[in-house]
């Protein structure tokens, strides 16, 4: 197998698509699998635009509505996990992963997920101190702050990922695992990025729960974005393994964006596939989940070890014999609202949605799983008393 991994997508999937093209003509290679690391913009219309973190002066449409139409059609089987510029109501309503366009699959804001014998898990968005204990409290159409807060990395999603147990090959994230930089050439970073450096010897650069991750799950390969600046790694861990981490530039002319990675002993046979380990920690968790303010009231202080998955694995075991064998194939993609039509738009500026589209896919694996549909729960107003 052979994979494409881009930094920062930006809504350039035509350049992006067109690069890989371009390399498979001159390479003579065949590219299985792309993976884009975040600012994926999956802009459906200009409603959506409403919905992402980007001063007006800046913000773009870009390709991928061709996409979500069915104008085009990914030539490559295109797997991503959000940044901080996405539309966050789209990926709100795929908040446990789903196609965003037919062939495009969008991790969730926390996920694993396979293609072919491949495993692959993703963290989402970036992090920030101040929101990292909070719920999902966001909603359409993002009053204030909340265009912001909506990306920002919460316990609860790392909380899930740390109970996962077999061996993850590639991991991804948008902003770096805190302390990445001590393990490759940090001169030469300091060369690209001077004003990195002051974060970097203080240690305060990247995410520290990225950190705690890549210190758990101990990943082959951890891809990332987010400072626009080509950089490797080797993290040797205690164990004797090691991760191979490498970050990406953005789409631009003449930048270090695309990398391939040679995969000889992987197969893209099945595609993606849903996975089952990571579905009896989303049947376990879901208890837990917030989708207000408050905290999650994780067991156990936020103790991972604390949730027996066992029982889990067992019902999500016979749940998927008793459905076939296409249980694990995941649900088929659905537009949930109109695509951009140049043709017949009229209007220069969108309006975001008032509310949480309920997504046919998301709908399906809850269904599955036998759980209710948490991320559809209005938003809370907060009023202020009279005094």
């Amino acid at each position: 197998m052979k994979i494409a991994i881009e930094g920062c997508c930006h809504g350039e999937l035509d350049a992006i698509y067109a690069a890989i093209a371009h390399l498979e003509v001159v390479e003579k290679v065949k590219i299985d699998l792309l993976i884009c690391c975040g600012d994926f913009q999956a802009v459906r219309n200009l409603d959506d635009l409403e919905c992402m973190s980007v001063p007006d002066k800046y913000k773009e449409l870009g390709t991928f509505y061709k996409y979500y139409s069915g104008e085009k059609t990914a030539p490559i089987p295109t797997l991503f996990i959000g940044g901080n510029h996405e539309a966050s109501n789209y990926l709100w309503e795929l908040y446990y992963g789903g196609y965003v366009a037919p062939n495009i699959y969008y991790v969730g804001h926390s996920g694993v997920v396979n293609f072919g014998d491949l495993r692959i898990g993703g963290l989402s968005g970036i992090f920030k101190t101040h929101d990292y204990k909070k719920g999902h409290h966001e909603r359409p159409p993002y009053s204030g702050h909340a265009v912001k807060t909506a990306y920002h990395v919460r316990e609860f999603d790392v909380f899930k990922l740390k109970q996962v147990k077999s061996e993850i090959d590639v991991f991804l994230s948008h902003d770096w695992p805190r302390g990445i930089a001590q393990f490759g050439n940090k001169h030469e970073l300091f060369r690209k990025k001077k004003f990195l450096k002051d974060e970097i010897e203080s240690n305060t650069l990247g995410s520290p729960p990225a950190e705690e991750l890549l210190k758990r799950l101990k990943p082959k390969y951890w891809f990332s974005a987010h400072l626009h600046v080509k950089y490797a790694a080797l993290v040797k861990h205690e164990d004797e393994k090691t991760t191979k981490f490498l970050a990406l530039d953005k789409c631009l002319p003449h930048r270090d964006f695309l990398q391939v990675i040679d995969l000889p002993e992987k197969s893209a046979e099945g595609g993606f596939a849903l996975d089952e380990e990571w579905l009896a920690i989303l049947k376990a968790n879901h208890e837990y989940h917030s989708v207000t303010h408050r905290p999650a009231q994780l067991p156990a202080y936020g103790t991972p070890e604390a949730i027996d998955l066992e029982p889990h694995k067992k019902w999500v075991s016979e749940r998927l014999q008793a459905a076939g064998s296409s249980a694990t194939v995941p649900p088929e993609f659905v537009a949930t609202r109109p695509a951009y039509d140049p043709s017949s738009e009229t209007r220069r500026k969108g309006r975001a949605p008032a509310d949480v589209d309920v997504n046919p896919q998301t709908k399906a694996l809850m269904d599955l799983l036998e759980l209710d549909l948490k991320i559809t729960t209005p938003r809370m107003h907060h009023t202020r008393r009279r005094r």
